[in-house]
């Protein structure tokens, strides 16, 4: 399974990301362009320790299983798949600027060291975990743009 912690794999992404502009439609869902790369950042964010979320209740009783059925295989994320609400993300800012964050939040993935990262609904997760989710949903969203 894929992972951000792979090189390839980060710069596979990148080159993704690098192909997103003004013109990129949404395939699915509510987010433009610039709603879609700030939820992407606020989600690394967290994934890194620089902000925290407390665990939601309903994870707390399904995040682990939720989160064991979503990395048993390749499959992509569904589509409209719920996001935790600190994640939701409405206006519009400058998408040049937010895209240039979220390559530089991809870079870091290569000196991850957040051992202690809780997700607000799977909860505690391992290193291969995060690297996994993190990869899954980064896909999600640039198939939502067609990249």
């Amino acid at each position: 399974m894929k992972t951000v912690f792979e090189k390839t794999t980060r710069n596979e992404l990148i080159r993704r990301i690098n192909r997103l502009n003004e013109n990129s439609a949404r395939q699915w869902g509510k987010m433009n362009l610039y709603q879609m790369m700030k939820h992407c950042t606020l989600w690394d964010e967290m994934i890194f320790g620089e902000k925290q979320y407390k665990q939601m209740f309903l994870g707390r009783l399904f995040g682990k299983m939720a989160l064991k059925n979503m990395l048993k295989d390749d499959k992509p994320v569904r589509r409209n798949s719920p996001t935790v609400p600190g994640f939701v993300v409405s206006g519009n800012g400058d998408y040049r600027s937010e895209k240039a964050k979220w390559i530089n939040l991809l870079s870091a993935y290569e000196n991850f060291s957040n051992d202690a990262f809780v997700h607000p609904f799977f909860g505690k997760m391992t290193k291969e975990q995060v690297g996994q989710l993190a990869y899954k949903h980064i896909d999600h969203h640039l198939r939502q743009f067609n990249t």
